[in-house]
């Protein structure tokens, strides 16, 4: 992965051979708090789904994506280091309490760039309507799957954060409505 400024980003993985990640509320929470460390501080984040074999993040960058640092033999941008750091400590916890090793993430964590217009493959589609798109698709994801009739009855998602005030959101949602062209999320 290698985040570029003033972008934003569909950021997903799923658990090696399809393997649950989450089994119980404390994972989501453990992946979460880790997230808000590592990633967190280093880029906006517009919105969120935890599913119990994978995850989807949403998030924008800025200038901080800038600041390279020396990570062995590489320099990482702080959003990639972040992620190596939050699948490393997940699996490393997940791991010790399971008595189990090994890969517990797809080795290579994706990232698409959808506010570029070289990498929408609809030529139709605008990068705000392809924003629209994928901000719906995270957010409809436990419902596709069968979890949940609905988006909000699904716990680990930003989706309850958009539809009632909660002070706890670490979604930047001014940002998230502006780059959507829109005022409220329905």
């Amino acid at each position: 992965m290698k985040f570029l400024p003033e972008k934003s980003y569909h950021v997903y993985n799923q658990g090696n051979n399809h393997e649950r990640l989450f089994h119980q509320d404390f994972h989501y929470d453990t992946f979460l708090g880790l997230f808000k460390s590592y990633i967190l501080p280093h880029c906006h984040t517009m919105c969120w789904c935890l599913m119990p074999n994978h995850f989807h993040f949403l998030i924008h960058t800025d200038a901080r994506v800038s600041e390279l640092k020396k990570q062995g033999g590489l320099f990482l941008d702080p959003v990639t280091n972040g992620f190596r750091k939050t699948l490393s400590a997940y699996s490393h916890q997940f791991n010790l309490q399971n008595d189990r090793s090994g890969a517990l993430f797809r080795p290579k964590t994706k990232s698409k760039c959808i506010t570029d217009e070289g990498s929408i493959t609809n030529p139709g589609l605008s990068s705000s309507d392809y924003l629209a798109k994928c901000f719906h698709y995270i957010h409809n994801n436990p419902v596709a799957a069968g979890l949940v009739s609905l988006p909000e009855q699904w716990e680990w998602s930003s989706y309850k954060d958009y539809i009632r005030e909660n002070e706890e959101s670490f979604c930047n949602k001014e940002l998230a409505y502006k780059l959507l062209g829109t005022e409220r999320i329905t």
